[in-house]
């Protein structure tokens, strides 16, 4: 009895690290857990500002709590689009909903729908990023900083195309060269998360209503600097994940050991219903110290 028991014993000293590898046992607490919300085109319309209140109630019932809330951009419907008074009136509508239903700390990255471009008139105080970036109280357009032994680097991916009429997803040189310095600079043990609007990598377009062996990708659908920045990434491995929106669809890719998301939109459809087979929803992502993570697509 006594032979078996210290067998039995044994065995549970070979069997644990075993089953903690392979991920049957449950792991530590995380880190950090963030919620990632992007393309909510808020407007008083399709009853938007009650379901937007929804999506934060929502929110705040996951347990453990949302420690920080990661919005991707396109906080409202469309600036490129409207007079002054409508953009006035949909972000009072977005700080008053965002005011009234969470407290939770959050962090922006601009969408193309949050600039205004109205290449008719550069005259305009409103042209430009200045202006939501006033809103959301932004010193700049993309930064860093660190939380919960994660390093987060949040960039500015939409930009005029050069014939400053319409938009591409890209870095451009100085933001680039920003981008190089701070992985070179962030200790090679911190693990990164990296949060865009527009997809650094992409394969929707794959699905985008379009016909087979004639797919196109057009400069806004994707990161143009793409296979610039993907070989950047392949320098630093402690580049973990990537968070984006706009194409409103619920994707997951991995490349190069970079994980790229993108999280569906809370709008949807611009508020419309699915877009394609994606629900309304966001994003939970629980970030553990050892650079792992795990993450679900909430349906609110």
């Amino acid at each position: 009895m006594k032979r078996r028991s210290a067998i039995k014993n044994l065995g549970g000293l070979f069997i644990a690290p075993t089953l903690i590898q392979a991920g049957f046992l449950p792991k530590s607490s995380p880190s950090l857990r963030i919620a990632h919300l992007t393309d909510i085109h808020l407007k008083d319309k399709f009853d938007a500002p009650a379901r937007f209140a929804k999506c934060l109630r929502h929110l705040r019932q996951h347990s453990p709590q949302i420690d920080l809330i990661l919005n991707g951009g396109d906080i409202v419907f469309d600036m490129n689009k409207e007079n002054i008074g409508t953009i006035n009136d949909q972000w009072k509508l977005y700080r008053s909903v965002w005011a009234n239903e969470t407290t939770i700390p959050v962090r922006y990255v601009l969408g193309n729908h949050d600039i205004w471009w109205n290449e008719n008139d550069r005259s305009q105080a409103t042209y430009g990023k200045q202006f939501s970036m006033d809103q959301l109280g932004l010193s700049k357009p993309y930064d860093s900083f660190t939380q919960g032994g994660w390093k987060f680097i949040l960039l500015d991916s939409v930009h005029l195309d050069i014939d400053n009429t319409w938009y591409i997803g890209k870095l451009g040189e100085e933001q680039f060269a920003w981008l190089e310095n701070e992985l070179n600079n962030t200790d090679a043990s911190v693990p990164v998360l990296i949060l865009t609007h527009i997809p650094i990598l992409t394969a929707t377009n794959l699905i985008e209503d379009n016909i087979v062996n004639k797919w196109e990708m057009l400069g806004g659908d994707m990161h143009t600097d793409v296979a610039k920045i993907i070989s950047l990434f392949n320098k630093h491995p402690n580049v973990k994940l990537c968070l984006s929106g706009h194409i409103h669809l619920r994707e997951k890719l991995t490349y190069n050991n970079v994980t790229y998301i993108c999280n569906g939109a809370v709008s949807g459809a611009w508020w419309e219903g699915y877009k394609r087979e994606t629900a309304p929803g966001y994003g939970i992502i629980d970030l553990f110290a050892d650079g792992s993570f795990s993450e679900n697509y909430i349906i609110y």
